[in-house]
């Protein structure tokens, strides 16, 4: 059960491809730049779930569904959205099938083309928008707070698994708010969902900030994200939270009656993570070994192996693991009892190792003597003899441990690998030789930060909130500055 072909000092792409489909994750499927989710990916995929709905819906939200198929038409109502998302877009365009008379292949119908093409949602602003004209004519109908848990198709040609692809899932949030103030407080509460879910669930620290207008979600006003970096000193956009103004209200004509009896466009937003994050938690904790989970996510928090030769070890040792799983249940805490036969322990301590289980529990007719079982951390790999005499308190402690000390680890990383620089060659240099995120002058322009993306692949990841005052002077133009702003290399 090993991950022995590639280690990740030596070749990371792989190395992740490589873990992904060992840990039975996803893998690749029959239609280019799509991915298959297994049921354990899918179930961490779930915990996620699970843990963000909560969130949203303590902060009011409520879910809903809208249509796949968006008319093409909504697209070109809001021309800076189009512009952002049409290279990425599929087109239905037909609506029917049919054999061929002659050759008996499976052809398009030419005569079941749809009077207007239908564009597999990229995103949703446009078709929730024409929705929301009719949900809203007062002041009374404010505000909309509603979250879609959905898949989206955009036709990425660079693919790789849960990081970029074609289709893949994500949860999309839609606000209507009476006020530009209260849309801009909604923006920035949900980014502050986000970090909280990174950082004390999936325990990846992040850092909070908004988007240049370069790198700004197509149709808004400002974008807020969190970015987290990973193992190989790469950047990622775990989530982003988008103050789209008045922009979509205006193209789909959505207005409202004011307390004043005035009519005023409403004003949005709009928010969203995806199975994205999925590569997130591979690629800031997990090893030459395999996956290493953070106990508040993973499916299963705590794996019983029981050891035996005999058949009179085998009812000793199965009564006193039975006894414990039942205890481990009962405290809420997700475990599995491995009692498979054809198997051997050695085998199911790999398959566990690799498949991030946090804590592993071995017993055997020793330790039912003894009153003891074998402990086995998955993060620090360390193992320790525990009485029995309290040992639900002790494993759920235990937890606690393994959960804070992944968030520590990561967070030291990154700590390590923010470099302030103050010139071209010393910003250069870290990106090629120690990576990380780069705190460096920026004069502000789109023409030198698209400079620098093109000569060092770095963008500007965020300008992080709270940013302090700093003059400088850019490290590309040599232009005035008056903050520092984070670059990387990012997936």
């Amino acid at each position: 059960m090993e991950i022995k072909k590639v280690k990740r000092s030596e070749d990371y792409s792989a190395w992740y491809n490589n873990l992904v489909k060992h840990a039975d994750l996803a893998e690749h499927s029959a239609v280019k730049g799509c991915m298959v989710i297994k049921p354990y990916g899918y179930a961490i995929w779930e915990t996620m779930q699970a843990e963000l709905d909560r969130r949203f819906k303590e902060t009011g939200h409520q879910n809903a569904y809208f249509p796949l198929f968006i008319p093409k038409s909504f697209f070109s109502k809001e021309a800076s959205h189009v512009d952002g998302f049409a290279k990425e877009c599929a087109v239905v365009t037909h609506y029917r099938l049919k054999v061929d008379e002659n050759t008996r292949e499976i052809v398009v119908d030419p005569d079941a083309k749809l009077d207007e093409e239908l564009i597999v949602r990229p995103t949703s602003e446009t078709i929730i928008w024409n929705t929301y004209r009719d949900w809203i004519q007062s002041y009374r109908d404010l505000p909309i707070l509603i979250n879609q848990w959905a898949n989206v198709v955009r036709w990425e040609m660079r693919t790789r698994l849960f990081l970029r692809t074609a289709e893949f899932l994500w949860q999309e949030g839609h606000t209507a708010h009476a006020t530009a103030e209260e849309a801009i407080a909604e923006t920035k509460q949900m980014l502050e969902v986000y970090a909280d879910f990174a950082e004390n669930i999936l325990a990846v620290p992040v850092i909070k900030g908004v988007k240049t207008p370069n790198e700004r979600f197509a149709g808004a006003l400002d974008t807020y994200c969190i970015e987290g970096l990973m193992q190989d000193g790469k950047a990622l956009q775990m989530g982003t939270s988008h103050f789209l103004g008045q922009n979509f209200a205006k193209a789909f004509d959505v207005k409202y009656v004011t307390k004043e009896n005035t009519k005023e466009y409403v004003w949005a937003t709009s928010w969203g993570v995806s199975t994205r994050l999925m590569g997130a938690l591979i690629m800031s904790h997990s090893d030459d070994e395999g996956l290493v989970l953070p106990p508040r996510l993973a499916p299963i928090q705590v794996v019983i192996v029981p050891i035996f030769r005999k058949e009179a070890e085998q009812s000793l040792v199965m009564e006193k693991a039975d006894a414990y799983f039942a205890a481990l249940k009962a405290a809420g805490i997700r475990v599995k009892l491995d009692a498979r036969d054809n198997q051997s322990p050695g085998f199911k301590f790999a398959e566990y190792e690799l498949k991030g289980v946090p804590v592993r529990i071995a017993i055997g007719p020793r330790d039912v003597t003894n009153g003891t079982v074998e402990v086995a951390r998955r993060d620090t790999k360390e193992k320790q003899v525990m009485a029995e005499t309290d040992l639900v308190h002790k494993i759920e402690h235990l937890l606690e441990q393994i959960q804070t000390n992944l968030y520590q680890k990561a967070l030291d990383y990154r700590t390590e690998h923010i470099t302030a620089v103050n010139t071209w060659d010393e910003f250069k240099d870290i990106l090629e030789n120690k990576t990380g995120f780069v705190s460096a002058h920026w004069d502000g322009t789109s023409e030198t930060e698209q400079k620098i993306k093109e000569e060092t692949k770095a963008t500007i990841r965020c300008i992080p909130l709270n940013n302090h005052l700093e003059e400088g002077v850019c490290v590309y133009s040599g232009k005035p500055s008056t903050q520092r702003v984070l670059f990387a290399k990012a997936y």
